[in-house]
């Protein structure tokens, strides 16, 4: 597979892509545990179909120490018993978060209300935004026809 466009070559798109990991960036350290971003990470770019998403989240998850059972359930998280209530909340708002077009309402109250269960004001944003950021660039990656499998932990810094 070849990618459609160089975004790696472009200084436009590399602009932008810096830009859009800043915003990343800045949910580090914050009130979602980083576990918990990766595993919001790999599940919306699994439904949406990124691969080189779903190749770096997983191997970053990988050299950050999770445990290769749990990223290998994350696709199943529902009937998974790897993962604590937090998790499955934050899984279910990105998967929500995700497809939004599968539903006329978007989000439901349900999933939000269970998501606040286990997340105070700072986790909902810091999970909405986590959300709103890999949805960006899996649609980059999947618009542009970007390879999966070349990634290399930490290439991007």
């Amino acid at each position: 597979m070849e990618a459609r466009l160089d975004l790696f070559g472009s200084p436009l798109a590399g602009t932008f892509m810096k830009h859009l990991a800043s915003a990343g960036g800045v949910l580090r350290g914050g009130a979602v545990p980083a576990a918990t971003q990766e595993l919001v990470n790999l599940r919306t770019s699994q439904i949406n179909g990124c691969g080189f998403c779903t190749d770096m989240h997983t191997k970053e998850a990988v050299r950050a120490g999770e445990d290769p059972t749990r990223l290998h359930l994350v696709a199943t998280w529902r009937e998974a018993t790897v993962f604590t209530d937090a998790e499955r909340a934050a899984l279910e708002l990105a998967e929500q978060g995700a497809r939004l077009a599968d539903a006329a309402g978007g989000v439901t109250d349900e999933a939000w209300q269970n998501a606040a269960k286990h997340y105070d004001e700072a986790g909902l944003v810091g999970l909405v935004c986590q959300i709103a950021v890999i949805n960006a660039f899996n649609r980059l990656n999947v618009l542009t026809r970007q390879p999966a499998g070349d990634y290399v932990p930490g290439m991007f810094g």
